[in-house]
């Protein structure tokens, strides 16, 4: 994920940094070789060799934050094809923190280093709000006119890198939110919607199935505007300081409210919030109204709630956020149970990232479309009617690669909104 940086100088750069120490990584001669790490790890699996594994990686670390000697172009490179699932971390008896081990190696080679062009037109459209609705009338005239074929039938896209971000592109909904969505039932509380960057607009449908839940289990839903990113793609891209700030917003933001929750809907995002620093009252303050919505829904679900029955055949795509960090995937099985009629089942190999991987999937579209194919092989398979993933990325990556005719991966939230609305007509 250092494809972000101009390359023509990163190693030069890297080879002339000095380290800052301070920090421990086991030594290799530490390591208990149980395999548990090698096992789980995607791009190890895809290429079977010791660099492309956690432990390859974890050298690597160590000379980047150690102090050992400088790292050459192909442990960059290994390095680099990382899709930080985590889920080597979550099965290490040694418990290495290798995802925040990882981000520091990140804010330590990108001291000095020259943003690429792509990347900085990235970073400003999700730091700048107002820029970014700028640019939907145009996303969506792009996509709704000849101008996108058009533009595919060229080499244009492909010589800007920007192909796979091509292919991934949705309408997006230009309208905002309100602020205020009030229950229609006795209400139990109120509760504040963290929508992200990108979510309101092109993840919409999953945000009205929130606000439809929300309000049906008697809650009122606030959307406060002055809310950000939640910067998790700056803080794996190297860009802590910027992610920093980001987190204070919305801290400020949503410890203003007088809320008794602060639910999020993409995994992705809510890994990123719960990371926020807990060393100040603020920290506290948000850290413990933190939920994720499929927590929060099971935790107030109405005893006396009715559902309509579904004959359907449901596969759980559990997100490695969800699966390695928040580690709360038993919530949708849970949610998905007050369903009659499911048949609910998780989707096979699911401790292997399906590619997606937050920006992956665009700085690293072969490998993203390898471990996507093992995924949708998982899908054909199982053959269910639908497949759930509670991560915007997730359904978007694994949709692109689905025909029209084929089942689709949609948000749990969308399966239970859909027969609440029908259990109350």
């Amino acid at each position: 994920m250092f494809d972000y940086f101009e390359s023509e100088d990163t190693v030069d750069s890297i080879d002339s940094m000095q380290n800052s120490g301070g920090l421990y990584l086991p030594d290799a001669a530490e390591c208990m070789r149980c395999g548990l790490c090698v096992s789980q790890c995607p791009t190890y699996h895809l290429f079977q060799t010791y660099e492309e594994s956690p432990r390859g990686r974890v050298r690597t670390l160590d000379k980047i934050l150690l102090n050992d000697p400088a790292i050459d172009a192909d442990e960059l490179t290994h390095l680099n094809n990382c899709l930080q699932c985590l889920a080597c971390e979550t099965v290490c008896p040694s418990q290495v923190a290798y995802g925040r081990l990882f981000d520091q190696a990140q804010a330590r080679l990108s001291e000095g280093l020259k943003l690429s062009i792509l990347a900085r037109l990235a970073f400003t459209v999700i730091e700048i709000k107002n820029l970014r609705r700028a640019l939907l009338p145009l996303i969506r005239v792009y996509i709704r006119t000849g101008l996108q074929s058009l533009i595919r039938r060229s080499d244009l896209l492909g010589r800007l890198n920007l192909a796979t971000a091509d292919y991934l592109a949705i309408v997006p909904e230009l309208t905002k939110l309100e602020a205020f969505y009030p229950t229609q039932l006795p209400c139990q509380g109120k509760v504040g919607l963290f929508t992200g960057c990108l979510t309101e607009h092109f993840d919409r449908d999953n945000l009205n199935a929130a606000i439809t839940l929300l309000n049906g289990i008697g809650y009122d839903v606030i959307v406060p505007s002055e809310q950000t990113c939640c910067g998790a793609i700056h803080q794996h891209n190297g860009q802590q300081a910027k992610a920093l700030l980001f987190a204070d917003q919305n801290q400020l933001v949503f410890n203003g409210l007088e809320v008794d929750a602060v639910v999020f809907t993409a995994t992705g995002c809510g890994a990123m919030l719960g990371e926020y620093a807990q060393d100040d009252q603020a920290g506290l303050l948000f850290q413990s109204r933190l939920f994720d919505i499929n927590d929060f829904l099971l935790q107030h679900w109405p005893e006396q709630q009715v559902m309509k029955p579904a004959d359907l055949t449901v596969a759980v795509h559990e997100p490695c956020s969800q699966r390695n960090v928040l580690k709360n995937q038993a919530a949708i099985y849970g949610l998905l149970a007050k369903i009659p009629g499911l048949s609910v089942q998780p989707l096979p190999d699911n401790h292997l990232c399906c590619g997606s991987a937050g920006s992956y999937m665009l700085t690293h579209p072969d490998y993203a479309n390898r471990l996507k194919a093992l995924k949708l092989d998982s899908i054909a398979k199982a053959k269910p009617d639908v497949v759930v993933s509670a991560n915007f990325g997730c359904a978007l990556h694994l949709n692109a690669g689905l025909s029209e005719a084929s089942v689709k991966v949609v948000h749990p939230l969308m399966l239970l909104a859909n027969q609440l609305a029908l259990s109350q007509q």
